[in-house]
């Protein structure tokens, strides 16, 4: 499973949610381009899993809209929809009283008709999935049973299984350890699908991503290369903190390092 799919296109236009009221997002527009890997970073409130979720619609945008390959993703039919776009949430809502083959299997499902079995090819992608994240050996446990790692896992190979050509991850890895969290986003990359990735993991970000998208109280803050957006003037304005921005020795991607004092 670690050939390449064709990458999609994905625009974000203008969106601003308001919830209640209350600004949410405000006026985002993000163009990623085929194969790109665009980082969704900020702090805590910054408005990323909201901005996210109109992606894969689970929230309508107030304003503003969404598209990808060109069509807007609510004027698209789901299925035709999940067939282009794979998501990674960042919560496990609704524990499925499901094996974790089942649950990984519902990423085949946009691919067929209703009430369509899984086939051999079928078989075989769930099996090549889950073998990528390390999991296959949990095929038959039940999924609400996992701890927060292995089921953050579980739905990563879901979406891979899905073979879609753009995909949106909310903090894909929360609950993993350094291996798999590294395993992960290797495997986003190695793909060469088209990916926005929600990470608070700066080193992480500046690592697997090609450019990095900044938000703060739901506005863009700036946006380009690690190089460029990780500074000390920006992590002092955003984060509210001090850090130094030095280069890796090996493979010069910026890194961060908070200072204490």
């Amino acid at each position: 499973m670690t050939d390449s799919l064709e990458p999609g296109t994905l625009d974000i236009d203008a969106v601003s949610v308001v919830v209640d009221g209350r600004p949410l997002v405000h006026e985002v527009s993000l163009a990623v381009a085929p194969g790109e890997v665009v980082g969704l970073v900020g702090p805590n409130g910054a408005g990323k899993s909201t901005l996210l979720r109109t992606v894969y619609r689970a929230l309508r945008p107030t304003y503003g809209r969404v598209l990808v390959d060109g069509a807007d993703v609510w004027r698209t039919p789901g299925k035709r929809l999940a067939r282009r776009l794979a998501a990674v949430p960042q919560d496990h809502a609704g524990d499925f009283e499901l094996t974790v083959y089942e649950v990984v299997a519902m990423g085949r499902t946009p691919h067929k008709r209703p009430f369509e079995g899984d086939d051999s090819d079928d078989r075989a992608l769930v099996t090549a999935a889950l073998t990528e994240l390390d999991a296959a050996h949990l095929a038959d446990a039940p999924f609400d049973r996992l701890s927060g790692g292995e089921k953050q896992r579980v739905l990563i190979a879901r979406a891979l299984a899905q073979r879609a050509g753009t995909m949106v991850l909310d903090e894909p890895t929360n609950h993993l350890d350094l291996r798999h969290q590294l395993d992960a986003l290797r495997l986003v990359r190695r793909l060469g699908v088209t990916a926005v990735v929600a990470l608070h993991d700066l080193n992480l970000a500046a690592t697997f991503c090609d450019r990095l998208c900044v938000l703060d109280a739901g506005r863009v803050v700036t946006m380009g290369t690690p190089a460029e957006v990780l500074t000390p003037a920006l992590l002092s304005e955003v984060y509210r903190v001090e850090a130094d921005i030095t280069a890796h020795p090996r493979t010069g991607v910026p890194q961060v390092t908070l200072l204490s004092g």
